[in-house]
């Protein structure tokens, strides 16, 4: 089976039960989860913990029976830190490595397909990842 890794942006819609994303979101992953294996790392978690207090609910609202949770190898920061020089030669203002980076970064190394809402960041820096994005069509 393959795999996708899934963006926070995806999961904060369905966390947050956002208006606008929350159910395209939802219905997204339930499509996308049938016939492939979906997976977080650890910037994403982080990601989407932000509005819980406690970690074990952020456990509840992400499920390990539903999402796997990878380590990213080494070889993530390293495509990280140079899709960075590229954004920092282009103009962009941050100082450090975007989270997107990162999360496009191990999608790349690891050859999953991404689940996002930020296709372009992601189609810009890593071509190479199969890019998914919900519908975008209420």
């Amino acid at each position: 089976m393959s795999a996708i890794l899934v963006d926070s942006s995806i999961l904060i819609d369905v966390v947050t039960e956002s208006e606008a994303w929350a159910e395209r979101s939802s219905q997204a992953l339930r499509t996308l989860g049938r016939d492939r294996e979906l997976v977080i790392n650890s910037i994403v978690f982080a990601e989407v913990s932000i509005p819980f207090e406690r970690v074990e609910d952020v456990d509840e609202r992400l499920p390990r029976d539903v999402f796997r949770r990878e380590d990213m190898p080494w070889d993530v920061a390293f495509l990280a830190g140079k899709a960075f020089v590229i954004y920092r030669n282009r103009g962009g203002a941050k100082r450090s490595p975007l989270p997107d980076f990162f999360i496009g970064a191990h999608a790349a190394v690891r050859g999953y397909g991404l689940l996002t809402r930020d296709p372009n960041s992601i189609r810009t820096y890593f071509p190479s990842v199969e890019v998914f994005v919900p519908d975008t069509h209420p």
